[in-house]
């Protein structure tokens, strides 16, 4: 590592024996002998999206009044901690994402795009909004985008109605013709961040060469601490805490899988058993991701349309697609709803995290927007209006918060898309079937 007048770059970064660590946003960072020095470090501008699959109990889900947020419904009740920094947006909608199926769902959500029908490799969507932010916010990081998922298994051929699997299987796309698979793996993402990648067997090998990536870093990051400030070196020290931590628990998951006595086909070495606990290492890393400024841009997929996982951690035996088609079952909506809460307590806890680390004069939340919701309303009809969404986040001050916004007429969703491109610093004249921003999340 090179340090010059007593700065250290913002892409500055902690290498040995193929890893890398980038550092998080510090003091130190800014021009030395300037007034800048003596202001807080200046945040950048993130973007991340977590797709909630097969839409929801939506009396369940929708707050109760309009305007200020005074009170939080069952399904969200689990954000309450971070209420202040949320907006609920009501009666937005999917019109490219009929004919009503779990494929253009999915396809829709990001790209507000019309997918073609098509059971073969012909398949046609559109850029989606992460990737449209990324050609621009991605230029001054490593990585342009991160794509995260929790389905390790990727189907081939047609899934849904005629449509092909790649629309179930991909929310983000760099093209109309290019979807970008997510990866579900930790061990897999966490090398991507934070190692040179290869093969399968580079990978193996570099794990038989280091116990921890930053024992490998030691002298680096005691070379590092010695120059920095204290609480430049605090907020180091807590970072590279944090990294330890997430790489202990992957290799807990890949010591668990290892010593199991039957192969897990489905489960690949190194994902945890629990579903909770597989979310909660998956949503670290985007901290790790943000924190280091690794991307700025993240998409989530938390499940897949059709998904039957079944979530007996909190009790529900059921598989979740077949839930969704409840026929106004009392007994089964109120499972599904459980399940809907049960992904939205993951996301909280997510939120809390970021709303917990500190960055320049505010935290990461308060730099961050992160769009959470379905491309479908409700399942059991499988229609895409009144869609649940809701957006977190402050945005680098940008976005008020503790808001539940009802639109009078049914809204694109794209309206909404273009407002957080705008929000992020990506100014567009129009996205897919928009027809204008969200007037109503721009004021305070």
């Amino acid at each position: 590592m090179i340090i010059t007048k007593k700065a250290v770059p913002r892409r500055a970064l902690l290498r040995g024996m193929g890893a890398s660590v980038a550092l998080p946003l510090l003091d130190a960072m800014l021009p030395a002998m300037t007034a800048l020095a003596k202001t807080p470090a200046r945040p950048v501008r993130r973007l991340g999206f977590v797709y909630m699959p097969m839409g929801c109990d939506l009396p369940r889900w929708t707050p109760p009044g309009e305007g200020r947020i005074t009170a939080l419904s069952p399904t969200l009740q689990s954000l309450a901690p971070v209420a202040n920094q949320l907006t609920i947006l009501s009666n937005l909608e999917l019109k490219n994402a009929y004919p009503g199926t779990h494929a253009t769902s999915n396809a829709a959500f990001l790209s507000a795009a019309r997918a073609k029908w098509t059971e073969s490799t012909d398949y046609y969507l559109g850029t989606t909004i992460d990737q449209v932010a990324a050609q621009q916010m991605g230029r001054e990081t490593l990585l342009p985008s991160l794509e995260m998922s929790m389905d390790l298994l990727q189907t081939v051929g047609q899934c849904d109605n005629g449509y092909a699997c790649v629309y179930q299987n991909n929310l983000s796309w760099a093209s109309p013709t290019t979807p970008l698979p997510a990866e579900a793996h930790p061990r897999l993402v966490f090398e991507r961040l934070f190692g040179d990648g290869g093969s399968a067997a580079d990978r193996q090998a570099a794990l038989r060469r280091r116990a921890s990536l930053l024992d490998v870093l030691h002298e680096d990051i005691a070379r590092l601490q010695r120059t920095l400030g204290a609480e430049d070196r605090v907020r180091v020290g807590g970072y590279l805490d944090t990294v330890r931590e997430v790489e202990r628990r992957i290799q807990k998951a890949e010591a668990q899988v290892a010593d199991a006595p039957l192969p897990d086909l489905d489960r690949p070495a190194g994902v945890p058993a629990s579903y909770a606990d597989h979310a909660k290492l998956m949503f670290d890393l985007q901290v790790l991701a943000l924190q280091g400024d690794v991307t700025r841009v993240i998409t989530f997929q938390l499940a897949r349309e059709t998904s039957n996982r079944s979530y007996t951690e909190i009790g529900v035996s059921d598989p979740h697609h077949p839930l969704t088609h409840h026929g106004n079952d009392p007994d089964k909506v109120a499972r599904m709803a459980k399940i809907n809460a049960f992904h939205v307590s993951l996301f909280a806890s997510f939120l809390e995290t970021l709303q917990a680390t500190p960055e320049g004069d505010g935290s990461l939340l308060d730099h961050s927007l992160y769009l959470y919701g379905s491309g479908m309303g409700d399942p059991n009809v499988h229609d895409h209006v009144n869609l649940p969404i809701l957006v977190a986040g402050g945005g680098a001050g940008s976005q008020p918060g503790a808001r539940h916004v009802r639109f009078a007429e049914p809204t694109p969703l794209a309206n909404l898309h273009l407002t957080l491109l705008e929000r992020a610093g990506v100014r567009l004249d129009a996205f897919a079937d928009s027809k204008g921003r969200v007037d109503e999340l721009l004021s305070v």
